[in-house]
């Protein structure tokens, strides 16, 4: 690789112009620890006269990205853009295929198109490097390409979406309702005015899928995998989860079952004195279950331009120090595809919370009926309302399998004395205390 390396940075919103100005400043130390001048020769965004916390010079501005892709001056296409098609795709596609490295935080990207542009990056022999799309500022990606490059991955656990995390937690610290502590999250910047994806559970199914390929050196899977978010959280689950020794957090799991692949995205009862247990805030976490090594632990913020920056610095500093990698370690005709194991079969405990008329009978209707179903009960909290003539009954089942607990719930959102849709969690065994 030449001396002197010239970059291009596509998308310069908060984290694109934090990027950029941590270029400007570390100039020294990318010399210091890589051996090059790295220059940053043009900018690109949607909005050239945006107020920004970057100033670019007007020799710097490129109104056309496609045009930074083609430019025979640009060694390193820096995507931050955003979004899992569109100018995204086509700046990454052509960089790619203009022999240009790129680096990206686009989770949404990778998840979708990685396959193909981990194919693209080893064909044109050059570095596809995207540590910034999951966990921020905890080197997850590296640590699995790299530090444990030599240990057999079985299982990967991760609260892998600060937004969420950040609402669980205050809201079982304030006793605020979801919305109210949404609002507050968006005010002080740790939700998006739109945070559908973080809430819905779609942003972690994301990040799974990418640390899935690592993790068991499969291609990207397509499968429909189990995802669930936190909107039907309220307050009550929270204050009961600890009262029966548990906290809620939403979890994104990934392991291998019977030689089948098993990816899932819910929230989850985890022991309140574990370690994930006590994950929160913005915070992000993952726990990494391989053999020799046994579990790591990782810990970090998972959000943030900081944080972000640190992950795209990262992946800058290991292309400069001249390392073409395969993106998902394995090269891309090796990485084989793997079933999906149906998670209808899928044993644990759950937490039910039924909202109920308060009238003789109802409890044993709704035992009799898990009864029925081959769910056993494990722990049983009835609290009731007695102005308002109702209950809360809550229950922690033994382990069952997921088809017997969809197949209950179904027939008993039918029985009239139940107010409203019944409440379910599933209860996680992380082992990590």
């Amino acid at each position: 690789m030449k001396k002197k390396i010239n970059i291009a940075v596509v998308g310069l919103g908060n984290i694109g112009s934090y990027f950029c100005n941590e270029i400007v400043k570390k100039k020294k130390d990318i010399l210091l620890k890589t051996g090059k001048n790295l220059n940053l020769l043009y900018v690109s965004a949607k909005n050239k006269n945006k107020k920004r916390p970057f100033k670019f010079k007007n020799e710097q501005w490129i109104h056309q990205p496609l045009n930074i892709t083609n430019n025979p001056a640009v060694d390193i296409v820096v995507e931050l853009i955003g979004g899992s098609d569109g100018l995204a795709k086509k700046v990454t596609i052509s960089a790619l295929k203009n022999k240009k490295h790129v680096i990206t935080a686009n989770k949404a990207l990778i998840a979708k198109h990685g396959n193909y542009l981990s194919y693209l990056a080893e064909k044109n022999k050059v570095n596809f490097e995207y540590e910034a799309s999951v966990a921020a500022g905890i080197p997850i990606i590296r640590s699995i390409k790299e530090g444990l490059i030599s240990n057999k991955i079985s299982k990967l656990i991760g609260i892998l979406n600060g937004t969420s995390n950040y609402i669980l937690s205050k809201m079982e610290q304030t006793g605020k309702n979801f919305n109210k502590i949404l609002k507050e999250a968006k005010k002080l910047g740790y939700a998006e005015s739109n945070p559908k994806s973080d809430l819905n559970g779609a942003d972690v199914g994301s990040k799974i899928r990418i640390l899935s390929s690592l993790c068991f050196h499969t291609l990207i899977s397509k499968n429909n995998i189990l995802i669930d978010g936190i909107y039907n959280i309220e307050n009550k689950d929270i204050i009961n989860a600890k009262k029966l020794g548990y906290r809620i957090k939403l979890l994104g799991i990934t392991e291998i079952i019977n030689k089948n692949i098993f990816e899932r995205v819910h929230p989850c009862l985890v022991d309140i004195n574990s370690y994930i247990g006590n994950i929160n805030g913005i915070f992000n976490a993952s726990i990494i279950n391989s053999s020799p090594v046994g579990q790591t632990i990782m810990q970090g913020e998972g959000a943030g331009p900081g944080p972000t920056s640190s992950a795209l610095m990262s992946d800058l500093y290991s292309i400069l120090r001249g390392n073409i990698k395969y993106p998902f370690i394995i090269p891309y005709k090796l990485r084989k595809k793997i079933s999906q194991f149906n998670h209808s079969n899928y044993s644990y405990s759950c937490y039910l919370r039924f909202e109920v008329k308060d009238k003789p009978g109802v409890l044993s209707g709704i035992t009799r009926n898990l009864g029925e179903n081959k769910i056993s009960i494990e722990k049983l909290m009835q609290i009731p309302d007695k102005k308002k003539h109702t209950a809360s009954i809550n229950i922690i089942t033994h382990k069952t399998i997921e088809k017997r607990i969809i197949k209950c719930l179904h027939k008993l959102k039918k029985n009239k004395h139940i107010i409203k849709s019944p409440t379910f969690i599933r209860v996680g065994e992380i082992n990590d205390n």
